[in-house]
């Protein structure tokens, strides 16, 4: 009988918390086109199978069917896992990512979402996004702000940062309004914020609640200058939610001069045109470069393997943006990450 002499699979589980128009599949591809970009240097000697799950999570859904989803994606014998990308559903998976050894590179925006085995790409920063944001009133001389923000650890946490950049500057928070993360109606909470005269409004929070905040801005017919944190990258798949975000100023993840990026859209214009497809290539060649380097291919050894990933040009941020791990290191991105757009005319714009 003949010895069959090809390796395994290796298995690479890709968990997304939040409801999929094309089931993952466009995700799962940008990620591919990562790892492939390794394979094609010859050091991986196997393929690399992706097994793809999706729940229903924060806030929408329940920290209960993310953990479940989790667990289940552990025992079909992944080696990896993608996801999540909601911070507090980052924040749910990290205990069960440590206990199982399981290396997990989350997509979220917050920094505590970092463990032994629990890796960060992120698209976005509760910590930092907050300091981009009062530099960019500072610029524009608006000195007193309403905030609306999410009643939720990732609302509470935007806050607190930005009401800690903010009085650094001499930017004045006159007023403040915690709403739900789904809130459906914010036209009281609009109606009580304009009663200070801010200067300008401001929204913190996961994104879902931006839009109603939107629509309730519009109602009111109030002109007034809007930023927002990386929740209006809602706009990108959503593009009924465009018109309302009209002239608002975000922070994002993607800008047009990054050369990796525009390498990125040679080979794919889907992938390239907005930050998750960017972060799943990104992440695709962490993986990769992670399997490459690992000494053995165990949760353990592929651990090891990312934390040997050091400086990789990223498709994601501004030119110069590099990305790597290192032992008590494990957020990806170092470098000009965060970067200022407009949404225009139905468009993404850089300033």
């Amino acid at each position: 009988m003949a010895l069959d002499a090809r390796g395994a699979p290796i298995l690479i589980g890709l968990l997304h918390d939040f409801p999929q128009a094309d089931g993952g599949a466009s995700f799962e591809a940008a990620c591919r086109l990562g790892i492939e970009e390794v394979a094609a240097s010859g050091r991986l000697d196997r393929p690399v199978h992706f097994i793809t799950r999706q729940a229903r999570g924060l806030p929408l859904g329940t920290a209960h069917e993310v953990e479940a989803v989790f667990t289940e994606l552990a025992g079909n014998g992944v080696v990896a896992i993608v996801g999540p990308s909601i911070s507090d559903n980052g924040l749910v998976v990290k205990s069960v990512a440590d206990s199982l050894g399981l290396p997990t590179i989350n997509f979220t925006g917050g920094e505590r979402c970092r463990s032994e085995f629990l890796f960060h790409y992120q698209v976005g920063s509760l910590a930092e996004e907050p300091v981009v944001l009062t530099e960019h009133l500072l610029a524009e001389g608006l000195s007193t702000v309403a905030a609306v923000y999410d009643r939720s650890p990732v609302g509470r946490g935007y806050m607190e940062a930005f009401e800690n950049a903010a009085a650094r500057v001499g930017i004045d928070v006159v007023a403040r309004a915690p709403v739900s993360p789904i809130v459906e109606d914010a036209s009281a909470v609009v109606t009580r914020l304009q009663s200070p005269g801010p200067d300008a409004l401001i929204y913190l929070g996961l994104g879902v609640a931006s839009r109603t905040l939107a629509l309730a801005v519009e109602e009111a017919d109030w002109k007034i200058p809007v930023a927002a944190n990386s929740a209006l990258m809602f706009g990108y798949a959503n593009r009924d939610w465009r018109a309302g975000f009209e002239g608002w100023v975000y922070v994002d993840t993607v800008a047009d001069d990054n050369p990796a990026r525009q390498q990125l859209r040679e080979t794919s214009r889907h992938a390239a045109a907005g930050p998750l497809g960017v972060a799943a290539y990104d992440i695709g060649r962490l993986l990769g470069e992670g399997i490459a380097n690992a000494d053995h291919l165990t949760r353990r050894g592929l651990r090891d393997g990312l934390e040997s990933v050091k400086r990789l040009p990223a498709a994601s941020g501004r030119p110069g943006t590099v990305m790597g791990f290192g032992p008590w290191d494990h957020a990806a991105l170092k470098g000009p990450f965060l970067v200022l757009r407009e949404w225009r005319d139905g468009h993404s714009v850089q300033r």
